[in-house]
């Protein structure tokens, strides 16, 4: 079957690492089932899978991707949920690309509990953008953030898919939501989406309950900055560094939580569909490219430049 996958891993040049071509068909163990993949999407941890972060040689080629929507073997449209449990993983778990093969193929196996049903109000590519980046903002702002409890939430670095999933998400749920973004034109499609776009940096009219942090070092004093008392700082990644220099200070004075958060669970993936078709909510895709052009893909989100998720239709 075609597949786009890690052939190698190169640290600077992770494009380089990239190869499609046909690979075996999956050969699911007791328990795992298959699905023919409709659609899917592209994250950023494939790009770090290219560098070779939490690839080791041994595993290679490994299919990557960690996002889809398909059909099973009964006909039944299904959403993956790409979280796999994994003793061997000091996390307990692993994402599928990491140790089993990913989701950039025609057809992948995954454990038959990891199966959610897809709504018939989502199409298979809106579907496919969700169980990733919107699981993980799902789950920061419900779950690690308790955003029922906030008034005000704050996105920083909004422009990616966590960043823009959690702008959509927090403005459905009622919130009053500011965001960050460097670039002009990105601020100007967030405050589409409902939010009151800022500078980095910017002083905000109000201190937030809940703070989306995904870029670290350059807006973590920021973050903390325009935090109210008792707020909770969750925090799924660092793509602009990860050593920020924190005010501890300020951590206690204000009674501030600083929260970890990675990925979700299959009931919040199946409980972020509902909401979705309840609130009218569509993910942001910013470009869809047949399966044949995903080299191309892959191109577009490494140049950064990309507003929301980049979406592959397997069909083309």
């Amino acid at each position: 079957m075609r597949a786009a996958y890690a052939s190698a891993t190169k640290p600077d040049e992770p494009l380089a690492a990239l190869t499609v071509g046909d690979l075996p068909e999956p050969s699911p163990p007791d328990g795992w089932v298959t699905v023919d993949v409709r659609a899917s999407s592209l994250n950023h941890h494939e790009i770090w899978s290219l560098r070779g972060v939490g690839l080791p040689a041994d595993r290679l080629p490994m299919i990557l991707g960690c996002d889809a929507s398909g059909v099973d073997a009964q006909g039944n449209e299904v959403v993956v949920f790409p979280v796999v449990d994994d003793p061997k993983d000091p996390r307990g778990f692993s994402l599928l690309s990491e140790r089993w093969p990913g989701t950039l193929a025609e057809r992948v196996a995954v454990p038959a509990a990891n199966l959610v049903p897809k709504p018939a109000g989502l199409s298979f590519l809106d579907a496919a953008c969700l169980p990733t980046a919107w699981l993980t903002a799902y789950h920061m702002l419900t779950t690690r953030g308790r955003v029922a409890d906030a008034e005000a939430v704050l996105v920083q670095g909004a422009g990616g898919g966590v960043a823009t999933a959690a702008v959509l998400l927090a403005a459905a749920l009622g919130k009053r939501v500011y965001a960050t973004s460097r670039d002009p034109g990105k601020r100007e499609k967030i405050a589409a989406l409902g939010a009151t776009a800022v500078e980095p940096g910017a002083r905000l009219p109000e201190r937030v309950d809940v703070v989306i942090e995904s870029v670290g070092t350059p807006t973590f004093e920021h973050s903390l900055k325009c935090a109210a008392p008792g707020a909770r700082i969750v925090v799924c990644g660092a793509t602009g560094g990860h050593f920020p220099k924190i005010d501890l200070r300020r951590v206690f004075m204000m009674q501030l939580e600083i929260l970890g958060s990675t990925m979700g669970t299959a009931d919040e993936l199946a409980a972020l569909l509902k909401l979705c078709v309840a609130e009218d909510i569509r993910p942001v895709i910013d470009s869809t490219y047949g399966f044949s052009a995903v080299a191309d893909a892959f191109a577009r989100l490494h140049s950064g430049e990309a507003f929301g998720k980049v979406a592959i239709d397997h069909l083309h």
